[in-house]
């Protein structure tokens, strides 16, 4: 039997409310979750989420065996904010914006025991402005380790990320899954620094 798609309606109606500001009409897919996690690193202890929404991923990133207190979950919509204090508990949950992430996470004392292995994102990139993206990915970048993975899925048919932001950065871009069984239907990218992406 499939799981219930949880907070399905909170963010739904919060999607009506602001349309440009959730990237998704309804929450993400297991099988999205799946192929993101699935591009994590071997031994992936420290996971930071961008935008975790009614916690759609944040649930499979815990089934998958990363501990409460290894995980941090970004949102910046107060609501969906407060629906996911509820949810997950033992879980650094922190209201704010992505780019002011290093911060964010010092502050609640998350990088006390170091960076993390990875970022899976849920935030709608592939819309936003070239600095913007620069901004955002550049923050994620000062809370991963060397070899840290910066894991985003998108809906359209680009990657995600523009292509000077990823010269600009110095980063590396794979292309993961595509997944047919998400509404609608999303690709997964994976960033690294050049450097740990060498062979």
């Amino acid at each position: 039997m499939k799981r219930p798609r949880h907070g399905f309606f909170t963010f739904f109606w919060q999607w009506l409310k602001n349309p440009l500001r959730t990237a998704a009409v309804v929450p993400s897919s297991s099988e999205l979750a799946y192929a993101m996690i699935a591009e994590l690193p071997e031994g992936t202890r420290r996971v930071i989420e961008l935008g975790g929404g009614t916690g759609a991923i944040t649930r499979e990133l815990l089934a998958a065996g990363i501990h409460a207190k290894q995980l941090l979950v970004l949102e910046l919509n107060e609501e969906l904010h407060s629906h996911l204090h509820t949810r997950f508990p033992g879980v650094h949950i922190v209201l704010g914006d992505a780019r002011s992430l290093r911060e964010l996470a010092h502050g609640c004392g998350f990088l006390d025991d170091g960076p993390a292995d990875a970022i899976v994102s849920g935030l709608g990139l592939l819309t936003m402005p070239q600095p913007l993206q620069r901004e955002i990915l550049s923050a994620a970048f000062a809370c991963l380790s060397a070899d840290g993975v910066f894991v985003q899925f998108t809906y359209g048919p680009a990657a995600p990320v523009a292509e000077p932001v990823v010269e600009q950065l110095k980063l590396r871009v794979h292309r993961g899954d595509f997944v047919l069984r998400n509404m609608p239907p999303a690709t997964v990218y994976v960033y690294t620094r050049h450097a740990a992406a060498a062979d």
